[in-house]
């Protein structure tokens, strides 16, 4: 089995239940998802559409499979009919996408407003005048059914990817402000924007110290791609 169990179990005692573990099953084996899901895991992240389809096909049915990967409009309607959380929203006209083919299917799904925070061009996201006027006037949308059959739920964010940790732990208390920002503006009616994804596994640990709620990790559970 190549899932380093130690890992796995120290990574919960971490969490302790104040997060959520996103276990990064891209480019791995059905096998080793299977491993980790005989160990009671059920939350798993995938960053491309067709494996991650061709995954959900073959694996256990209660899996709750995360789209963690950047997401192309056209591609939405191959995961729509199973997909348990996207975290990647960086555009609205992607948002409409993902309310079209929710609608098709006949079921609500949830979804993240990934921000950018990082200093790399590589990265994708909304920044922050993009951001609030989506995630704010959701509300309103809503009641018109602009996002029918979506729910936001809260926010994603990538750090840098830096050995300087004081700029990851400022990226993080960024987006952090931003959460806090947006969460006290929902009435008590969206109490359910109430999650922040951000932390992998160089730095899990200085997200979960500024207040993430979900963390994606892989390498510490697989092994290095």
């Amino acid at each position: 089995m190549a899932i380093n169990t130690q890992n796995y179990q120290s990574i919960l005692t971490e969490l302790n239940g104040k997060a959520v573990l996103i276990a990064v099953s891209k480019t791995k084996p059905i096998e080793d998802i299977q491993a980790l899901y005989d160990l009671g895991h059920r939350d798993f992240g995938e960053n491309y559409v067709q494996e991650l389809v061709g995954k959900y096909e073959q694996l256990p049915k209660d899996i709750r499979w995360h789209f963690i990967g950047h997401l192309q409009s056209n591609k939405v309607k191959y995961i729509a009919p199973f997909i348990h959380l996207i975290h990647v929203v960086d555009s609205e006209g992607l948002l409409k996408e993902i309310s079209k083919q929710a609608i098709k299917n006949n079921r609500s799904i949830d979804c993240l407003l990934q921000v950018y925070i990082a200093k790399e061009e590589t990265k994708f996201g909304l920044d922050e005048s993009e951001l609030v006027p989506i995630a704010i006037g959701s509300n309103e949308q809503w009641a018109r059914n602009k996002y029918a059959n979506v729910q936001v739920r809260g926010l994603m964010g990538m750090a840098s990817f830096s050995d300087d940790m004081d700029l990851v732990r400022r990226e993080f208390q960024h987006l952090k402000t931003l959460f806090e920002k947006i969460a006290s503006s929902f009435n008590i009616q969206h109490l359910t924007f109430n999650i922040l994804s951000m932390g992998m596994s160089a730095d899990y640990k200085i997200a979960l110290e500024e207040g993430s709620t979900m963390v994606r990790i892989g390498n510490l559970l697989f092994g290095e791609r």
